[in-house]
């Protein structure tokens, strides 16, 4: 692994002392955020646990008008149990990852009717509930609750990889570097210490341009003293994702209402809408087969172009063919007619319409 040669600076181990200069800088410079709390107060535990939901894979600047919205709608946890799923998952489309929706929504009603409308305390009662993991139960209880928890996202794996010079690869290291971690975890405000790791990371300690010379852990950082601080945290290289076709159908009813389908509650998209589409597979259907899947009789037209979307573990391509047919339409029976219906255009923007499926309505319609 290269390094870059300077001159070696005594290096005081990390402990106390680090812990003390990181809550002094968070102190000063910690990110005002709408579900946080100011230094040394206790944050509610519902904009925590939204909060933490939403993050998953997600950026903050991305996340922040979705989480301002759920609080207009939902100020409790209490009031998002008592909402339509139908609704939260509309309310959620755009952020991705819909399976978090799903969740969210169940774990709403878990904590109102297990728990009184409270969310528990520790990591080992957190992690019982639906959609909630090791990070998010550690990152709850320590924010929320001031437990000695020590939440790991990639901003934190990257500020310790670099303070302690851990040269394995992600993700061989993830073990590691938690408990790297959490040797770090004070008594006192830990919730504090993680927000201000994940600060840390976020600003300053960030992945390509580390301003180690602004860093309040310079001096305790090993990465820093040899030259190792843009070559850190290492990464094993990812394989190719593979790559899956299909052919989605846009049926515009004459009145202006559009075809959609329910997909199943399980597996990916679970529970959102769709554009009728042939299963994504490694080969484009023939054209036989296509028009053997067509969800209505119709005169079938190819959209030119494709809709392109990159999922985290394959990237999608689909042909769309589009019809106008008329408001007496029969579907076909492997449209599965129970879970089809009709959405007036003017609706689609309260649907729960996954971006992949906003992409092929914008593509079909854009004639």
């Amino acid at each position: 692994m290269p390094a870059v040669a300077r001159k070696q600076l005594p290096l005081r181990p990390a402990g106390p002392d680090t812990v003390a200069a990181l809550l002094d800088w968070y102190d000063r410079e910690h990110r005002d955020l709408p579900w946080r709390a100011s230094p040394g107060k206790r944050a509610n535990p519902y904009k925590v646990w939204l909060s933490e939901i939403m993050l998953q894979q997600t950026t903050v600047k991305a996340v922040i008008p979705y989480f301002l919205k759920f609080m207009i709608r939902w100020p409790t946890v209490k009031a998002l149990a008592a909402a339509d799923r139908d609704d939260v998952l509309a309310a959620w489309a755009g952020l991705g990852y819909y399976a978090r929706a799903r969740k969210l929504h169940e774990c709403a009603q878990r904590v109102t009717t297990d728990y009184g409308g409270k969310f528990p305390r520790t990591e080992a009662e957190l992690i019982k509930l639906p959609g909630i993991g090791p990070y998010t139960a550690a990152a709850i209880a320590a924010i929320a609750f001031n437990e000695p928890a020590t939440p790991v996202d990639g901003n934190v794996e990257r500020v310790t990889a670099r303070l302690f010079a851990v040269r394995q690869p992600l993700p061989q290291s993830k073990s590691e570097l938690k408990r790297l971690a959490a040797t770090l975890t004070p008594a006192k405000r830990p919730g504090d210490f993680a927000q201000a790791m994940m600060d840390l990371g976020a600003s300053i300690c960030s992945v390509k341009s580390p301003s180690c010379l602004v860093c309040p852990l310079q001096p305790d950082c090993a990465a820093a003293a040899k030259g190792l601080e843009k070559v850190l945290p290492a990464k094993a290289p990812k394989p190719e994702r593979p790559v899956r076709m299909g052919v989605a159908f846009l049926a515009l009813r004459e009145d202006g209402h559009l075809l959609l389908r329910r997909r199943p509650d399980t597996g990916l998209l679970g529970g959102m809408l769709e554009v009728p589409s042939t299963p994504w597979t490694d080969m484009m259907p023939s054209p036989k087969g296509v028009q053997r899947s067509a969800p209505v009789n119709g005169a079938w037209w190819e959209v030119p172009g494709l809709v392109v979307h990159t999922f985290t573990h394959f990237r999608l391509e689909l042909m769309v063919y589009r019809a106008v047919v008329p408001v007496d339409t029969e579907l076909m029976l492997w449209a599965a007619p129970e879970r089809c219906r009709w959405v007036h255009r003017r609706e689609l923007g309260q649907a729960a319409l996954p971006s992949v499926m906003r992409k092929v309505v914008a593509h079909a319609l854009k004639d």
